[in-house]
């Protein structure tokens, strides 16, 4: 359809986007790219715009006026006799028009320097901007689409949109309207000078260019894309690998992730080269085009000069107009399939910013006032796909400063509970009240500003241990910090370090073992200081002598905090004011550890089943004790010989 991008334009980038993604359009794209440029709220930035366009056109009239002083030096040059060559007075005409023809070219690069000098930052503030709303809209988006994207491809998007700006900019605004601009110019400065048939020459010459130039670039862009695809994919799979890198090396599939990588990599390496090919195909074509109607112009213009119809003079200027023209038309292919580009790449990131997030705050929305932490849940029900619920009608509450366990077998939907809480979703049905307040009418913000959570799989940003932990509220003071690293007991292990809270942990932390990533998030939590606390299967990957600190260090950051805990180990929920038992997403038992042991249900079976793993463990841990021990006495007894 004329006017718009094409519906294939985004293959590579629609598991990133979705399957609503549709092309904006060539126009509203450009519109919208002005309004980052042409900002209301930036009067100097429009400023610049203006000025940066006055000195493009004003760069464009010095270069069409420059072969006339080319003409004229000529001109008076071939007009001297021989005798009269040599005297001053002769030569001061010529001379004149030389100068000027030097003054001219000066100015014809100045004026195009001083209009990047006044768009640069124009460019950089329209690149900085969009960079911004898409990193802000990224974190607003719902955790559902974060986790099913790829991080790989999803870089590739924001990058290539932002950079697009810079391309579109370039070359459409620097380099297509100018040559639109001389392109007029010169048509019209060789109809009033040549007449029509030397205009049309050059006209047919330009046509024949543009059109050799757009269907050759058209199809040289589907492969473009196509190379994208592949550079998407090798992308996808090599930031995939190495954020798993220990599952690889677990699984010694070091030569399978390599051969997948290699594959994608080979695939962009034949498009890669059949788009160098083509380059070179489309250079030798448009050469030709050029070279042939700069040959007929130059062929009409010599036999007018034998006419005398035409000067010496009008013969170097039409030859030099059409050569200065020729430059910016030479880079047309690359131009317009840079724009192109630019447009697709630009239009996918606008089409990443037009996603709705899934969870919006209310137009009316309030700050949430946790007076108490009281948590209730009212006849809760969600579902992740529409044909199947995983929480069906879940009505609890957690009373304030106490605390409340939920425990269950896998797929129980106990992790669902806590993103609920945090609004990650919203249920498909009743609601969550938080001293009385729905969460829906409060602002997301506000709410998780008083909830904090202590995860199972607790990642860490690369950087040092004193920026996690201070990651908890930023502008803590050394202090503060220190003193919530104290009480989730990891402040003696971090002193013992060389660089201490300036030690780096590495990417997500993996310098760091799962006790010491516990601490660190643990501590992370203290300093947040939240009335509501979180612990989502806190200690359920760590050894049991571990578990035992960690347990403690829980134990002393929820007294007196609303604690809602999610369990694997039911020996770290004794002490719970109740235990909520889901099964298949519905309440089965609740009660007290006691309680429900009396009961002698499914609680009662799992708390047996733990005891009987607890009680293996603890039989081979001695058992291997005790060989290490026989083994240390064997190897201390004196041999005979001795």
């Amino acid at each position: 359809m004329p006017g718009r991008l094409s519906t294939t334009a985004l293959p590579d980038d629609a598991h990133a986007l979705g399957e609503q993604a549709r092309p904006l359009g060539v126009m509203p794209t450009l519109l919208r790219l002005f309004g980052y440029l042409w900002s209301k709220d930036r009067p100097g930035q429009r400023l610049r715009v203006v000025l940066a366009m006055a000195s493009l056109l004003l760069a464009k009239v010095i270069t069409v006026a420059v072969p006339f002083a080319y003409k004229h030096a000529v001109d008076a040059l071939s007009a001297l006799p021989p005798e009269q060559a040599r005297a001053a007075q002769f030569v001061a005409v010529p001379l004149f028009m030389v100068i000027a023809y030097g003054v001219g070219r000066v100015l014809m690069v100045a004026f195009a320097q001083l209009r990047d000098w006044f768009f640069a930052e124009v460019g950089q503030a329209a690149v900085r901007r969009l960079a911004d709303a898409a990193f802000r809209h990224l974190h607003a988006l719902s955790l559902r689409y974060h986790l099913q994207r790829r991080t790989g491809a999803l870089a590739r998007i924001v990058e290539r949109g932002t950079k697009a700006i810079e391309i579109i900019l370039r070359f459409s605004l620097f380099n297509t309207i100018p040559t639109t601009i001389e392109i007029l110019m010169v048509l019209g400065i060789i109809l009033a000078r040549f007449g029509w048939l030397y205009s049309l020459v050059v006209l047919l010459t330009i046509a024949a260019y543009v059109a050799f130039t757009w269907s050759v670039t058209e199809w040289r862009t589907q492969v473009r894309r196509r190379m994208n695809a592949a550079d998407n994919e090798a992308s996808g799979y090599a930031i995939d690998s190495l954020l798993n890198y220990e599952t690889v090396k677990y699984f010694t599939n070091e030569e399978h992730e390599a051969r997948r990588h290699d594959a994608a990599m080979a695939k962009y390496e034949e498009l890669a080269i059949k788009t160098t090919k083509s380059l070179a195909m489309l250079n030798a074509g448009q050469a030709a085009i050029f070279t042939a109607g700069l040959t007929i112009v130059m062929a009409m213009a010599a036999l007018d000069v034998q006419a005398g119809r035409l000067t010496v003079g009008d013969f170097v200027m039409v030859n030099a107009m059409l050569i200065q023209l020729g430059q910016p038309l030479n880079f047309l292919g690359s131009v317009y399939r840079e724009i192109r580009q630019g447009l697709t790449d630009l239009e996918t990131l606008f089409l990443l910013l037009d996603m709705p997030p899934e969870i919006a705050d209310a137009p009316d929305a309030k700050e949430l006032v946790a007076r108490n932490g009281e948590v209730r849940f009212e006849d809760v029900r969600f579902s992740y796909d529409p044909e199947r619920e995983i929480l069906h009608g879940i009505s609890f509450t957690v009373p304030a400063g106490r605390k409340v366990a939920i425990v269950g077998p896998s797929g129980a939907g106990k992790s669902t509970i806590s993103r609920l809480l945090f609004r990650f979703y919203e249920p498909t049905a009743g609601r969550i009240l938080i001293d009385g307040q729905d969460i829906r009418n409060v602002t997301q913000e506000s709410l998780r500003r008083n909830i904090g959570i202590v995860p199972q799989d607790t990642v860490l940003f690369n950087d040092t241990i004193g920026y996690n932990i201070r990651y908890g509220r930023l502008d803590a003071s050394e202090e503060e910090m220190i003193a919530a690293a104290k009480m989730a007991q990891i402040h003696d292990f971090v002193m013992r370090l060389p660089k201490q809270y300036d030690t780096l942990v590495g990417e997500r932390g993996l310098k760091l073992s799962g006790g010491e990533k516990q601490r660190v998030a643990i501590a992370r939590t203290i300093l947040k200081n939240p009335p509501i606390l979180v612990l989502d299967e806190a200690t359920s990957a760590l050894d049991t002598m571990t578990e035992r600190q960690i347990q403690a260090a829980l134990e002393r950051v929820s007294e007196n905090r609303t604690t809602l805990v999610i369990a694997h180990r039911l020996s770290t929920i004794v002490d719970a004011d109740e235990i909520i038992v889901l099964e298949h997403g519905r309440i089965s038992e609740r009660g007290t550890h006691e309680e429900l042991l009396r009961l002698g249900g499914v609680y009662a079976s799992m708390w047996q089943r733990q005891q009987e793993m607890d009680a293996a463990r603890a039989t081979l841990r001695e058992m291997a004790e005790e060989e290490e021990r026989l083994a240390t006495d064997a190897g201390a007894m004196p041999s005979p010989s001795q």
